[in-house]
């Protein structure tokens, strides 16, 4: 067991980064390089989020959600986003049965969000209306059908996947549904030498053999572990503060945002800073965490969180260029302090 009565011992520290390790190395067998992305995915499951990869095909972004189902013994389900694609495609129905005696019944019949990872590939193809079906089971983590409620069994994680240079017949996400992803991660060309790695791999033609490094209980014990990791109240007003900046009404924005932003991070950009630092401080070997911490995941945390206003597309910004600037910002006046 990960979970004891020694509280933050070291001995415990150890074995959850262990075993953390252990589900990186089991994924590298598959996945060449892209270590941010499989970092990524890796805080959003601990951390009880859902995830968004943006990037082009053929980056491995389906093939990483398949090969973590593998080494953690659980149930995944892949949902192509199509235009034609409706709710009940999604979350399930009701269908009559038959019994021996010719009665009729409702049943209902769970859709393919009812697994423990599911990909929901290329979401910005679907309807809002089929897009929306997702917000129960993202935010409350149950299913409603008619009258009834569903549960979804934990651990649940979406992850979502959007090309982005392929616009016709997508639809943007809504950004209260952006809002419910706890990361925005982008997922980048493999460099030269990882390139030529693939390409080895592909010539072999080995059968990878997965081993099943981690269950549910265990991530139950790990997440027990994250809990444990201590923020210290400067570092939680430096994720507030980070925060505040983004939002250009506020006394305490930053200069950027005023110019460029139209809406700024809500309060779950704060919540998903701590909660998402806890588990990267933990990746890193500490029981407490650090303004570093923060800093290394706000841009995932906080791009998909701020809206840019017109000046700011007329100017050539990205959500990127402007957090980078408050990024600086409040880190010189956390220094300064």
């Amino acid at each position: 067991m990960l979970y004891n009565e020694h509280v933050g011992s070291e001995a415990t520290l150890q074995v959850a980064v262990s075993r953390l390790n252990q589900v990186r190395d089991e994924i590298a067998k598959v996945i060449v390089g892209q270590d941010d992305v499989v970092q990524g995915v890796l805080i959003c499951l601990i951390a009880s989020g859902h995830v968004l990869l943006e990037g082009v095909p053929g980056l491995g972004k389906t093939t990483l959600l398949r090969t973590l189902a593998r080494a953690l013994q659980l149930r995944y389900s892949r949902i192509q986003f199509t235009p034609d694609l409706m709710p009940a495609d999604i979350v399930g129905s009701m269908v009559i049965e038959t019994d021996d005696r010719g009665g009729k019944n409702f049943r209902f019949q769970p859709g393919p969000i009812f697994s423990n990872l599911v990909l929901a590939d290329e979401i910005n193809r679907a309807t809002p209306k089929t897009q929306s079906a997702l917000l129960e089971a993202m935010q409350e983590r149950t299913v409603t059908s008619g009258n009834t409620t569903h549960s979804l069994e934990a651990p649940f994680l979406v992850m979502a996947t959007q090309n982005p240079i392929e616009m016709e017949g997508t639809y943007p996400l809504p950004e209260a549904q952006l809002d419910r992803f706890l990361m925005k991660i982008l997922v980048c060309y493999p460099t030269h030498a990882e390139l030529a790695r693939i390409i080895e791999r592909t010539i072999q033609r080995e059968e990878v053999h997965l081993s099943a490094v981690l269950d549910r209980d265990t991530i139950f014990e790990v997440r027990n572990v994250c809990r444990q990791v201590l923020v210290a109240p400067h570092v939680s007003e430096y994720a507030i503060r980070l925060v505040m900046a983004t939002q250009p009404d506020q006394r305490e924005a930053h200069e950027v945002a005023r110019k460029y932003i139209r809406y700024g991070s809500s309060p779950r950009g704060a919540q998903a800073l701590v909660e998402c630092g806890r588990v990267l401080a933990l990746m890193r070997g500490r029981f407490h965490l650090s303004t570093d911490d923060i800093t290394t995941i706000a841009p995932a945390v906080l791009r998909h969180r701020i809206i840019l206003n017109f000046d700011g597309h007329a100017d050539g910004q990205t959500p990127e260029t402007v957090l980078a600037e408050i990024l600086h910002g409040v880190t010189a006046q956390a220094s300064a302090a």
